[in-house]
């Protein structure tokens, strides 16, 4: 009985076929260079028999050669110790003198303005003043002359007050500072939306604008009709120097300090 014989599949292996034209040149360079060291040999042996004293020197430069190599490698292998070491001695001491970062959020932390109101005696120059540091300026002034409970309140969405206090009298008043330069006065428009505001929102028993402008004819009328009181650049320098009144004391009709405010809207 024929037992049949299993053939083995064939399984083809990479990196190891047989490759005729590697084979090829690995010959052909071995024969190149085997050529070469005889060619060398050939040479070498030539000058010796010539002078024999040749084979002194190129011994002692083989052995210069040799040991050569053998300092430089080990120099390179001290330079390169030497290296790591000090790498390593570099990165500790940047770890060590790492100061942790602040986040941004709290790198950043605001410092409130602090303004001190100027005595009677001394000058103001409110146009070197920024917007805020008028209102600064004002709210001052109030708590120097006897509000109590004043806040600086002007920003998004104030509706038209930017300082609130109690009058010494116990009013409550509404201020809305407007920092003009001069050639830009305070139009019709300003007490307008101020006045729309001021006594139906804030609830305002005195209601003042005041500016470091002046208030053009057409603002001075709606400001009387509505009972505002209007502080111009001249009004509030005498305010500041005490020479002239408050404004919760002065009549805003344009009569005589201490007059009553109208404490309602139009």
């Amino acid at each position: 009985m024929t037992v049949p014989v299993r053939r083995t599949p064939f399984v083809k292996r990479r990196g190891y076929g047989f490759d005729l034209r590697s084979t090829a040149l690995f010959f052909v360079f071995l024969a190149v260079v085997l050529s070469l060291l005889g060619l060398a040999v050939r040479i070498a042996a030539g000058a010796v028999e010539r002078r024999p004293a040749w084979v002194f020197v190129l011994v002692v430069i083989g052995l210069a050669g040799c040991v050569g190599l053998r300092r430089r490698w080990r120099v390179a292998g001290v330079a390169r110790r030497a290296a790591a070491a000090l790498d390593d001695a570099a990165r500790e001491a940047a770890e060590e003198l790492t100061v942790p970062t602040v986040p941004a959020h709290r790198a950043a932390v605001e410092v409130p303005v602090d303004y001190e109101a100027p005595t009677r005696e001394e000058f103001v120059d409110y146009d070197a003043l920024t917007p805020e540091e008028f209102e600064e300026a004002i709210a001052a002034l109030c708590e120097r002359d006897g509000c109590s409970g004043v806040e600086v309140v002007g920003g998004a969405g104030d509706l038209g007050a930017d300082v609130v206090a109690l009058t010494p009298d116990g009013r409550r008043i509404v201020i809305q500072c407007k920092h003009y330069s001069e050639p830009h006065r305070v139009g019709s428009q300003d007490l307008q939306r101020f006045g729309g505001t001021c006594f139906t929102v804030h609830e305002a028993d005195v209601a003042v604008l005041v500016s470091t402008s002046d208030f053009t004819a057409p603002a001075v009328e709606y400001a009387e009709q509505c009972g505002i009181v209007c502080v111009a650049r001249e009004t509030l320098e005498a305010w500041t120097d005490g020479t002239g009144p408050r404004p919760w004391e002065a009549d805003p009709e344009g009569g005589a300090a201490g007059g009553e405010t109208a404490g309602a809207g139009c």
